[in-house]
C-alpha cells in the first residue's frame, strides 16, 4: 500500500493549487471559504490569512482542516491528503 501512496503523491498537485482551483470552481473568495470553514467546523480561529497561506504553500492544513475543506470544496479527502503529501515532498 505504501507504494500506491507514493504514486498518488507524485501525481498529485500541491495542496495550495488544489485548494485555489476548487475554491475558484465554487466561486468563493478566500474570505468566503474561511467563513464557510468556520461555519462547518464551529472553530472561529480560521481567517482569510490562513487560507491565503495554504494557497501560497506557506502552510499545509492538517487532517482537521482537510476534513472540513473536503466538505466545503467537495474534494475527496484522499485527494487532499495526497496533495498535502506532495506539498511536503516538494519542500523536502
Amino acid at each position: 500500500m505504501s507504494g500506491e501512496a507514493a504514486v498518488v503523491s507524485r501525481d498529485a498537485v500541491p495542496i495550495g493549487t488544489l485548494i485555489r482551483s476548487a475554491r475558484h470552481r465554487r466561486g468563493l473568495t478566500q474570505y468566503q471559504l474561511a467563513d464557510q470553514l468556520v461555519l462547518v467546523s464551529g472553530n472561529a480561529s480560521l481567517g482569510r490569512g490562513e487560507v491565503a497561506r495554504w494557497e501560497r504553500g506557506k502552510r499545509v492544513p492538517g487532517p482537521y482542516w482537510q476534513s472540513h475543506l473536503s466538505r466545503v470544496l467537495d474534494v475527496p479527502p484522499d485527494e487532499l491528503a495526497a496533495a498535502a503529501r506532495r506539498t511536503k515532498q516538494l519542500r523536502g
